[in-house]
């Protein structure tokens, strides 16, 4: 028995136990400190660009609701919507962006988007078959659960592929400027900027009513106050006609964040 207590004891001598602390985000941080952004839309706001080195390395004050509600440094993939394909989006590049534009600030993204889904499945009780998933109430669970941590910033949509078709690009704008003032709403955020984006050019040649669906962005400024538009022509796809590879993503990430600025910047005046 003696002999076994001391070979234990050893044991523990030559490995000894290693525990890893969680990071966290700064004790006592003011909730007019911590800026919250939401990511919502689809698959192209999600990301399914091939994750880099660059992409895993966290930025110290950017921040994000990981799948089980924690907060945790934000790295590439951020979202959860389709395990498998995940990858690079427009939100980590995002993030970035907005933190080195103002240094006092955390930043805390919220990943809400889920690829393959329609602006249908953005209202309540939406449901989304392919990934059995309710988007627009598991976004409003993840935004207020946020909210008590942070202050609301912001609202990224990257959503329309799906949409893209004849018999539903009429209702598009309609819809659209519905979610927008259903969010505000419900957020207690009226003026909460809110930043769109066009689907990719290479998308367009094979779903035409993406044409209607991108006017319908751009023009949406002129529609709704408070709202942006970044355009994605010029980005390249991953090979797939559909989906933004990972320099897109990034680069339309930063497209996202000049936009976002300019619409803090006109609240600030």
């Amino acid at each position: 028995m003696r002999n076994a207590l001391l070979l234990a004891f050893l044991a523990t001598m030559a490995y000894p136990m290693i525990s890893l602390a969680q990071p966290s985000l700064p004790a006592g941080l003011p909730p007019d400190r911590f800026h919250l952004y939401v990511l919502a839309g689809q698959s192209n706001m999600a990301g399914r660009g091939t994750v880099e080195a660059v992409d895993k390395t966290p930025h110290p004050r950017v921040w994000m609701l990981n799948k089980d509600n924690q907060w945790v440094p934000a790295t590439e993939p951020m979202h959860f919507d389709k395990p498998a394909v995940v990858g690079v989006g427009p939100g980590l590049a995002f993030g970035k962006q907005i933190a080195d534009q103002d240094t006092s600030a955390f930043i805390g993204l919220i990943p809400t988007a889920v690829g393959g889904s329609a602006i249908d499945a953005w209202q309540p009780g939406g449901y989304h078959e392919q990934t059995k998933n309710y988007p627009y109430d598991e976004a409003i669970k993840r935004v207020q659960l946020a909210q008590q941590a942070g202050t609301l910033h912001g609202i990224l949509w990257h959503q329309g592929e799906s949409d893209s078709k004849p018999e539903l690009v009429a209702a598009y704008e309609q819809k659209l400027t519905q979610l927008i003032g259903r969010f505000r709403q419900v957020f207690n955020s009226p003026a909460v900027p809110v930043v769109v984006g066009t689907v990719g050019d290479f998308f367009i040649p094979k779903n035409p009513s993406a044409t209607q669906i991108n006017a319908i962005l751009l023009n949406l400024p002129k529609q709704v106050r408070r709202v942006a538009c970044v355009d994605a022509s010029g980005l390249t796809d991953g090979g797939d006609d559909t989906h933004f590879d990972a320099a897109s993503a990034r680069e339309l990430g930063r497209r996202y964040a000049g936009a976002m600025q300019a619409l803090e910047n006109e609240n600030r005046r």
